[in-house]
């Protein structure tokens, strides 16, 4: 038997699917895409394109400067 690698077909990017934009206002958006540590999720676990992904993170960022969105969880 061939021992290969199981490959999953990648989801389709959420933004190019709906023509949704990026906003650092959206904190609800923003937080589908951060860990419950606060973490952004990477763009493999996302499905996002690389596009939309740096636009998310810009976004997140920007979010994160004028505390929309916390850097860290709270303990």
């Amino acid at each position: 038997m061939e021992r290969g690698r199981l490959f999953q077909r990648r989801r389709p990017c959420r933004f190019c699917v709906d023509k949704a934009v990026i906003d650092f206002k959206d904190v609800g958006l923003l937080k589908n895409f951060l860990t419950e540590r606060g973490r952004i999720v990477p763009r493999r676990i996302s499905g996002n394109c690389m596009r939309h992904q740096r636009e998310l993170t810009i976004a997140i960022k920007r979010a994160r400067h004028i505390a929309l969105v916390s850097f860290a969880e709270e303990r």
